[in-house]
């Protein structure tokens, strides 16, 4: 694993180690939760500055190091430069971390094996509104020039009012005011991708930003300033199953096929501002500012057809079935395949603001009033439309023959599906029942608005009790979602209706043996009145508005203490949390349509303690224990509820969401044990152990439907009835360990200087039990996670090589009609490598760095499989990314 990463980044490509002062970057000190300190660095002439990469891994370990709770880190090399291409990618190469990745990028983020469902995204100590259904943040949606550190709290303090169950990542920007001179940077790269799928898309991008900062009014105002354009593609080569079903006693076949080229446009711009003032000696204001306009422009051009024969009329001869009873080949006759061009639209803006006043009194009086808002607009559309021989299977059918291999099948097609004249839009298979059905129309908008206030007051006191804090959280988040779904039908009531010429692209070849299909741009199609939308009722049922206020009262002490040699430092405290949570929707007695609202208000009281025994020989053992929780997804929180009374049972019985749902909950214990060498490198064995206390999984519940409109059939047996939706159940662990280290070999041998490797990997296991008391499977659970990095850097040459891995998980994934869906996904390893080089100080380039990077360099594929799958070639899901190559540079002004 060291070899082959090291290996890469000698022979391929990377981001620069960027040369920088050693006062240059100052860390970003979080408006809301204890800071991270960037490394004392000596100016002393006789001093060795350690620059670039090295210096960020430096920064990282001092963090962890200072840090009262359990914590890992990345800080920028330089001003507005992540070691990475990208905010996930830099996360997931730190210990216990690991990604999940859409449509190429690395934007979903576990920890400790756990997905994003389980942990909280913040900047500058401020929660986010989210781009998706859920409260993961995208992290796609954060240009990571705007970004100087990003802190993984892996342990509760009862300061961090905004927390998850498994962690909090803090993204943090430039604080002004502690950059010790004016700052100027400007910074460029071309991306190329050796995947082009789709003909009317482009394998080149392009991504530029720049950075100013700098200081006024004898240094009491500081203003930092970044920005960030991104036009990049990326494509993805996709075949996915519908499923699989038994076609004979014991044998198993795909019931339909859907072979994908997929291609997306990335456009975003972010803005990112920060005023600092000194009022006065004792007072410091802040604000701080981001925008994100995002926009990512999808089409998917693929060719679908059902193969199962019980109900798609087709016929399987020749049939070859493995020892697990996959049917692994064959011929399948009298099938009718569906052309399709779809398109996905997002378009999404970002809003965050937030203002601080901090007062230092230099009397043992400390304290501040943070108040924040972010807001995210979001429109996603989906257009569908389908094409084929005939309409309702009248028209001429295909034979395809398919073998499976360790790639997904292959076929063989007797029709050629690019041909205008043999292929139209229609409803290929009569899906639509009365509606001729040629395509579909799905416009989700979502508003998701969050204000949060902290107001804190600290008091030195002196002794073991080194100080005490007493604070209050606020904060008051709305989500809302509506959708206006229509089909997309041939205009005029026609059967099926032909292309226009003018609006035919050139045909696209989908692989995997299909040939090429018939192409064009169905937003072309729809706006030019080829295919009409006919509206219907189903958008408008899934709208909801879901809201929830906290009130976070707490209380911290802060310890320190010698104890002979060592020292004892640390945190005890103690917050409660009161939720006020209300969902308004539309309710669905025996079918009929009802807005309705429900509440619901209750008290979390958590607990915890942070403590460090920090001893002469740089070794710190850590124990930390806290109640932790995490809030339920948003939609889970619906008040949409279909029900009726079963006659049979004389219950009301239901499905749908829950606005009762309380979060998960654990009682959480940490110990670490931590070597330090200076502030070079460090090693640690860190150890964890969660008894859930409340845990969220699907499942049929008894549920008082009182507050809701009765059912045309009255209950025979009252109001308590029955709901299936997620719902809470308790019970169960999660427990693991992570190895993790940063060594810089010359701690070995002088002549090693500059070599040197990070990274860690980690063990989670975990119980947990759904209401049939069987084994529940926890979204983005991994039980391995590693990443490594292999590194040499020293005048102003820098390479390395990386490797990140994690085993098999429950992925989620977009469904067509918007909502997240879970396949599970198999193990998978990306390689990337990197190269530069900084222009030192005396050359007439100084401050300029030049860099070359590669990204998944061996090509991994993304599988997943059904739950009960009988082979491990029996994938729903298998893509390809492509591999990426990216050049820049960046310069820093003198």
């Amino acid at each position: 694993m060291a070899a082959s990463p090291l290996a890469l980044g000698m022979a391929m490509l990377a981001t620069p180690a960027s040369a920088q002062t050693a006062d240059s970057t100052a860390t970003a000190q979080p408006t809301t939760a204890d800071a991270a300190t960037q490394p004392a660095t000596d100016t002393d002439k006789d001093t060795i500055v350690v620059t670039g990469f090295r210096r960020s891994l430096q920064s990282a370990v001092n963090t962890k190091k200072r840090q009262a709770q359990v914590v890992e880190s990345v800080t920028a090399e330089d001003i507005g430069k992540l070691p990475d291409n990208g905010i996930g990618e830099s996360i997931a190469r730190l210990p216990g971390l690991s990604a999940q990745r859409a449509q190429g990028r690395a934007n979903i983020i576990s920890i400790r094996g756990f997905g994003p469902d389980f942990s909280v995204t913040t900047l500058n100590g401020r929660e986010q509104t989210t781009t998706n259904d859920s409260r993961a943040v995208e992290f796609d949606q954060f240009p990571s020039e705007i970004l100087n550190q990003v802190v993984v709290y892996k342990t509760a303090a009862a300061n961090l009012i905004s927390q998850g169950l498994v962690g909090t990542i803090d993204l943090r920007t430039i604080r002004p005011l502690d950059v010790s001179k004016r700052v100027l940077a400007v910074g460029a790269r071309g991306t190329y991708t050796d995947m082009k799928l789709n003909k009317d898309t482009s394998d080149l991008g392009y991504r530029a930003y720049a950075t100013f900062v700098d200081k006024f009014a004898d240094d009491r105002i500081g203003v930092a300033l970044s920005t960030s354009y991104t036009d990049e593609p990326y494509h993805s080569r996709e075949w996915a199953a519908w499923g699989y079903d038994p076609v004979n006693p014991g044998q198993y076949l795909f019931t339909g096929s859907k072979t994908y080229n997929n291609s997306s446009q990335l456009k975003r711009f972010g803005l990112n501002a920060t005023v600092q003032g000194r009022v006065s000696d004792t007072i410091t204001a802040t604000v701080d500012g981001f925008y994100s306009n995002f926009k990512d422009r999808f089409d998917s051009r693929w060719f679908e057809f059902p193969a199962f024969p019980a109900y798609a009329g087709t016929v399987l001869s020749n049939a070859q079935v493995d020892s697990n009873g996959l049917v692994t080949s064959g011929t399948l006759n009298n099938v009718f395949g569906i052309a399709r061009n779809d398109t996905n639209d997002r378009k999404a803006d970002l809003y965050s603001v937030g203002g601080n006043i901090a007062y230092n009194g230099n009397n043992g009086w400390r304290g501040f009033i943070d108040a924040a808002w972010s807001r995210t607009d979001r429109t996603d559309q989906n257009l569908q439309a389908t094409a084929g021989t005939g309409y309702a299977r009248s028209g001429q059918p295909t034979t395809i023959t398919f073998q499976m291999g360790p790639k997904g099948p292959t076929f063989t097609n007797s029709v050629n599906y690019s041909d205008p004249t043999k292929i139209f839009l229609t409803d290929t298979q009569g899906w639509g029942g009365s509606t001729i059905q040629a395509g579909y129309d799905n416009v989700r908008t979502t508003r998701d608005d969050l204000a949060q206030y902290k107001a804190e007051i600290e008091r030195e006191i002196g002794g073991p009790i080194e100080s005490i804090k007493v604070g209050i959280g606020y904060t008051d988040r709305s989500k809302n979602l509506s959708a206006v779904e229509a089909y997309l039908v041939p205009a005029g009531g026609a059967l099926a209706i032909a292309v226009p010429t003018n609006l035919l692209l050139e045909p696209t070849v989908v692989g995997r043996g299909i040939g090429p299909i018939l192409t064009f741009d169905p937003r072309a199609v729809v706006n030019a009145g080829v295919l009409a939308r006919q509206p219907n009722n189903f958008g408008a049922d899934k709208g909801y508005n879901v809201t929830e206020k906290l009130l976070q009262p707490y209380i911290m002490a802060n310890i320190k203490q010698p104890l002979g040699s060592s020292e004892l430092t640390g945190n005890v405290g103690f917050q409660a949390v009161r939720a006020e949570q209300s969902s308004t929707g539309f309710t669905f007695p025996s079918g009929v349509r009802t807005q309705l609202t429900a509440k619901k208000t209750y008290w979390d009281y958590l607990p915890s303690a942070n403590l460090a025994l920090r001893m002469p020989n740089d070794i710190v053992v850590r124990g930390a224990a806290s109640i932790q929780i995490m809030r339920p997804r948003m939609p889970d929180l619906t008040v949409n509820i279909g029900y009726g009374t079963n006659t049979n049972t004389g219950f009301i019985e239901g499905s749908g969401g829950n606005p009762y749902l309380k979060p998960h909950k654990a009682f959480a214990v940490d110990l670490n044990i931590e070597k330090y060498f200076g502030s070079k490198g460090y090693i640690a064995l860190q150890l964890f152990n969660k008894k859930m206390l409340r845990y969220i999984a699907k499942g049929t519940i008894p549920f008082d439907y009182s507050a809701f409109p009765a059912p045309p059939v009255a209950p025979t047996r009252g109001p308590i009835g029955f709901l299936t939706a997620q719902a809470n159940t308790k019970g169960g662990y999660i427990r693991g360990l992570e190895i993790a280290g940063t060594l810089p070999f010359d701690m070995l041998t002088p002549a090693l200087d500059g070599f040197g490797l990070t990274g860690g990997y980690g063990y989670t296991e975990t119980k947990v039990k759904n209401f049939t008391n069987q084994p529940d499977v926890i979204p983005g659970y991994s039980k391995h996670v590693a990443s490594l990095t292999a590194f040499y850097e020293r005048g102003g040459f820098g390479v390395r090589g990386s490797m990140r891995y994690r085993s098999k998980f429950q992925g989620d994934f977009r469904a067509f009609d918007g909502p997240i869906v879970r396949e599970n996904v198999l193990a998978e390893t990306v390689y990337d490598a990197q190269v530069g080089y900084d222009f030192q100080k005396g050359s007439r380039l100084e401050g300029l760095s030049l860099y070359l990077q590669g990204q998944n360099l061996t090509d991994e594929p993304s599988r997943t499989l059904p739950g009960n799958a009988v082979s491990d070639q029996e994938y729903l899901r298998y893509a390809t990314y492509g591999r990426r190559f990216l050049a820049g540079f960046t310069y820093k002004f003198r």
